[in-house]
């Protein structure tokens, strides 16, 4: 693979981006492309610490994962982004920057992110004990047209996995395994 390109999986806290993004991270290296995960988490930790949970934050934040994979992309690297990016316009110029891009929405009901929620923070957030919380107290905006659409209530990562790896065939940016199931 010579070309570039970025899957950009968005969703809920707890939805499941890193779990899928970690999955076809690797999926894409049986595939002998060179991946790079770009985990929200781990980005905010070493990237962007120091930043809040405001929309600015939010934004400038999403920013800064963007440039990283454009400049990724741009020299043929594979990249997995898992991060909430809560809001479409920050999702959009995103889009821009990086040009090969790949909206994955990672959908999962509050319901089923509380029962899954080991940190219990849904049950803050409802409470009112947390608050600029993404999909309780703050807006999380679904993409309105996003390549793919998983559903991590439903479906297994491995599914998802291979929803992601269709879309991406599809579109030339991963070659097909003939006769071969992943």
């Amino acid at each position: 693979m010579t070309k570039g390109f970025t899957v950009w999986l968005t969703g809920l806290s707890g939805a499941g981006k890193s779990t899928i993004a970690q999955a076809l991270a690797q999926e894409l290296r049986e595939r002998e492309c060179p991946v790079e995960v770009l985990d929200g988490d781990e980005v905010r930790e070493n990237l962007s610490k120091g930043l809040g949970f405001s929309r600015e934050d939010r934004d400038t934040n999403i920013r800064r994962i963007s440039y990283v994979a454009s400049l990724l992309a741009k020299h043929g690297v594979a990249v997995v982004t898992a991060a909430i990016s809560p809001y479409a316009a920050a999702r959009a110029e995103a889009r821009e920057r990086i040009g090969e891009f790949v909206e994955v929405y990672v959908r999962c009901s509050i319901p089923e992110l509380v029962r899954r929620d080991v940190k219990g923070l849904y049950k803050l957030a409802i409470a009112g004990e947390i608050t600029n919380f993404t999909g309780i107290s703050d807006p999380y905006e679904e993409p309105e047209h996003p390549e793919v659409i998983v559903d991590s209530e439903r479906e297994t990562a491995e599914q998802s996995v291979s929803a992601i790896i269709e879309a991406l065939e599809i579109r030339g940016l991963v070659p097909a395994l003939s006769g071969v199931l992943s």
